[in-house]
């Protein structure tokens, strides 16, 4: 019985995958979320990092002393999955060398669930900040788009830069595995090299 626990214990742990959030709730109810989550390389596969967006459901509120905290329409959320090439450009705007991405026409993907369009702009008015906007087709329509946008501060640009420069390995190499080997040989070898010098 212990053996079947610890063994879904830690089924579960494999399959827990750590992301970054962050919510920005507004009172007005026009506020958005956004979640990146790191899918790192292995055998053949390209590693990516999957980004999903969401536009506020409701605004935060206090009844009977009893606070109820913002929601976010995940149900209806737009995800992308970003990959090597994706987040160069995307860090060229967080690192400040380009305004834009792709000069202001932003990047296309396309999928089954449709063409997306990925936009990324350094705005400086009414104060300094980041707009993250991700449109999406509306299927069976061919002029409605579906649309997220995001804004962050300069201080959340550059967390957010670090935290894609620290995936790129992982993206690119995947998670390194330590393989067992027999270095016996070559240290003695060495050993054996560096007492002859001192000799």
């Amino acid at each position: 019985m212990n053996e079947q626990n610890t063994t879904a214990e830690n089924a579960a742990k494999r399959e827990f995958r750590p992301n970054l959030q962050m919510f920005h709730a507004n009172g007005r109810g026009t506020g958005s979320a956004v979640k990146m989550e790191l899918h790192p390389a292995h055998d053949d596969v390209d590693g990516c990092i999957m980004m999903s967006l969401a536009n506020q459901k409701s605004v935060a509120s206090v009844n009977g002393g009893v606070r109820t905290f913002a929601t976010f329409d995940w149900e209806h959320k737009i995800t992308v999955k970003l990959d090597f090439s994706d987040i160069c450009q995307i860090l060229t705007v967080l690192r400040g060398r380009n305004e834009s991405i792709g000069d202001g026409k932003g990047l296309y993907h396309s999928s089954p669930a449709g063409a997306t369009k990925i936009m990324l702009r350094h705005v400086v008015e009414p104060r300094p900040m980041y707009s993250l906007e991700v449109y999406r087709d509306v299927p069976n329509k061919p002029d409605a788009q579906f649309g997220v946008h995001f804004l962050f501060s300069e201080a959340e640009a550059d967390g957010i830069a670090l935290a894609l420069e620290n995936s790129i390995g992982i993206i690119c190499f995947g998670i390194p595995r330590v393989i067992p080997r027999d270095t016996s040989g070559y240290r003695a070898q060495v050993r054996n090299m560096r007492n002859a010098a001192v000799a």
